[in-house]
């Protein structure tokens, strides 16, 4: 059997990181009291952040509480235990309320459109990239468009992203940690 070294990742300080990250590390700061550990993480690379965030924070055809949705539901069956956490806490502050959050995590929503939604999302990210006749069908039943598609794949790779960066990585949960399901 072949002996697996276990790399150890620390979340990297702003002395640690490059003068450009230094200065989002400020401003992520400014904007939310302090920089995610997985945000930090990313710092890196010294272009890494900075080119996510500007693909994270880009216009879209979703609004956030759909992103959100779309976020935990993601997070969920990647099971990241940061993004879940983190999307716990995003998700209250943009409208959801606790059960509803729970429902989201389990793959569905009382709210018919939102569960068409959450639904393809959870199929897109479990078959990586493929979806069920049924559930793409339910998506525009619920009157999302092609754009909204697109805009769908867009925000479940942006989040598989940071779940694969955290699964990996392992880094400090700096968020009230979400429970199991």
């Amino acid at each position: 059997m072949e002996n697996v070294q276990t790399v150890e990742f620390n979340v990297p300080t702003k002395t640690e990181v490059s003068p450009i990250n230094r200065e989002i590390f400020d401003n992520l700061e400014k904007a939310l009291g302090f920089v995610p550990n997985l945000y930090a993480t990313i710092g890196y690379s010294d272009n890494g952040l900075k080119r996510y965030l500007d693909f994270q924070n880009a216009k879209t055809s979703l609004s956030n509480k759909e992103k959100e949705a779309i976020n935990l539901v993601v997070s969920q069956v990647n099971e990241c235990i940061y993004c879940q956490s983190a999307h716990l806490v995003l998700g209250k502050m943009n409208g959801f309320d606790d059960n509803q959050l729970l429902n989201i995590r389990k793959g569905h929503s009382d709210n018919a459109k939102l569960n068409a939604l959450v639904k393809l999302a959870a199929d897109i990210t479990r078959n990586r990239g493929n979806a069920s006749d049924e559930n793409v069908e339910d998506f525009f039943a619920q009157g999302y468009t092609r754009e909204n598609l697109v805009d769908l794949i867009l925000q479940v790779s942006d989040k598989t992203a940071m779940n694969y960066l955290h699964n990996l990585t392992k880094i400090t949960v700096d968020f009230p940690l979400a429970a199991s399901l």
